[in-house]
């Protein structure tokens, strides 16, 4: 499938998949530790976030070892791969593909070898200045650059990684400082040589990174539920545009950008977690809010509230405790479906083989249904939904979602659809109603979920809901949008 920024998907059936994220990264540096299985821990946390590939690194202060392979975590590492692993400092990557291929040469962390020793990186997020930044590889790099369609790696992670390896004269960290203030887009970096590991995050802050403390070291992770894994207490957020480096010496801060605080809105909404804490308040706790502000502004009558599992079930929560309606559990999800690579016949599609959601029929047999979902991208998942609780024998579905609808690709690390792919452009709400086939469809408000986070709105990147992108999209990507391309707005005046 033809994404919106012209690369092709892998994923062989795009149009019952959601809203995915590039990547999670991890770094630790603890002395006496297990390194490599509080990574792979810290990483098992952030599985959500990718289920490509994994790998980690680490250094015992002396050499950098590598570890990566396609799959899940637990699919990549075995007890003794992990005991193989042997120092005090490590960073680690589970990867969904958002630029370059789902093959084993884009896995993460990368590694290249320098005149100063090893360079180990993982990144989380989208740059969106890789031409730019590929012409200044070249003119750095003493042999020729291949052209990204031969380079043995496809992803921006393998051009920063060359990038900071041509500084031979500098320090790792005085060689970031010179790339990091050129990287354009989202990104949320981990990088190590053989004593130090570094986190970096965009002067925008669009993905998260967090910054926790060890008994005996330091551990940085896209999540904070990642830390509470490995028993690290959290301590603050990397800041955006801020290069942190732990080693022998403690921790030490740098300022590369100037802040321009631009949190990514769709975080609350579906990618993380809801242990996690983003900017002070707990996921969870703003998807309930968001409920309630759903049932205040589309309210139902009905006889049950049910969520379509699992990301749905705490807006649903709030909205039967605001509205009053019952809340109950109508929808029954199997934990252990993941990816399929065997696609069905046509036989076994008419069959409509539900592989990841069944409805209890004793529960939702004769109800009037309030049906709670966080979005609607394509709309495939809730036109099924809807069918297989009509056929429980629902006599109503209200379905609600607690986004608005999503309107625009995103092009800083969630792998959306092409405008054209999106069920939401173009349509009323009651068409959409009538493509899903529900009794009535609402969407919570723009600003009631922006009040849910409690979060300044000019603090938050909206671009998938209002199409206004905080940093430019690049030229070869808007050729994609026609032609929607005029409607595009920038929320700085000078780009």
């Amino acid at each position: 499938m033809l994404r919106a920024d012209g690369r092709l998907t892998h994923e062989l059936d795009p149009a019952d998949r959601g809203p995915q994220d590039a990547c999670g990264v991890f770094g630790v540096w603890a002395p006496g530790e297990e390194v490599a299985k509080l990574t792979y821990y810290g990483l098992y946390a952030l599985q959500h976030r990718g289920q490509e590939s994994a790998g980690i690194a680490v250094s015992n202060g002396r050499q950098i070892m590598v570890f990566k392979d396609m799959g899940l975590v637990s699919q990549v590492f075995d007890e003794a791969t992990l005991n193989s692993l042997n120092g005090h400092l490590a960073i680690g990557h589970a990867r969904y593909s958002t630029t370059g291929a789902s093959v084993w040469n884009n896995a993460q962390p990368t590694f290249v070898s320098t005149p100063n020793g090893g360079l180990a990186l993982g990144h989380n997020g989208n740059l969106t200045n890789t031409d730019e930044l590929e012409a200044w590889l070249a003119e750095r790099s003493s042999e020729p650059v291949p052209h990204k369609e031969q380079m043995d790696s496809t992803n921006d992670t393998s051009i920063v990684t060359a990038l900071m390896a041509t500084f031979d004269d500098l320090t790792t960290e005085q060689a970031a400082l010179q790339v990091l203030p050129r990287l354009q887009g989202a990104f949320c970096l981990v990088f190590m040589d053989e004593q130090t590991v570094y986190a970096a995050r965009d002067p925008q802050g669009i993905r998260p990174l967090a910054l926790g403390r060890l008994e005996r070291g330091w551990v940085v992770a896209s999540e904070t539920a990642a830390l509470d894994i490995v028993g690290a207490t959290y301590v603050r957020d990397v800041g955006p545009g801020e290069l942190i480096a732990i080693d022998a010496d403690g921790l030490r801060c740098t300022r590369f950008a100037e802040e321009r605080p631009k949190h990514c809105l769709f975080e609350y909404v579906y990618l993380s977690r809801p242990d996690t804490l983003l900017e002070g308040r707990r996921v969870h706790n703003v998807r309930v809010k968001v409920g309630k502000i759903l049932a205040e502004e589309h309210p139902a009558e009905a006889d049950l509230v049910i969520p379509t599992p699992e990301s749905g079930t705490p807006a649903a929560i709030g909205y039967a405790d605001e509205s009053g309606i019952p809340y109950g559990q109508g929808l029954v999800r199997n934990a252990y479906v993941g990816r399929t690579f065997i696609q069905p016949s046509q036989t076994i599609r008419q069959l409509g083989i539900r592989l990841k959601l069944n409805p209890l029929r004793d529960v939702v047999e004769g109800k009037r249904l309030v049906v709670v979902d966080d979005t609607i991208v394509r709309g495939n998942t809730q036109r099924q939904v809807v069918a297989m609780l009509r056929q429980a024998g629902a006599k109503e579905v209200h379905v609600r979602i607690s986004a608005p609808p999503v309107q625009w690709p995103c092009f800083y690390g969630i792998d959306f659809a092409s405008r054209a792919e999106l069920l939401a452009p173009g349509m009323s709400v009651e068409e959409m109603c009538t493509a899903i086939g529900a009794d009535s469809l609402g969407f919570v408000s723009l600003e009631g979920l922006i009040r849910a986070t409690h979060q300044p709105k000019d603090d938050l990147c909206r671009a998938c809901f209002d199409g206004v992108y905080p940093v430019p999209v690049p030229a070869a990507v808007r050729e994609n949008l026609q032609p929607a391309l005029d409607e595009i707005e920038y929320e700085d005046a000078d780009v």
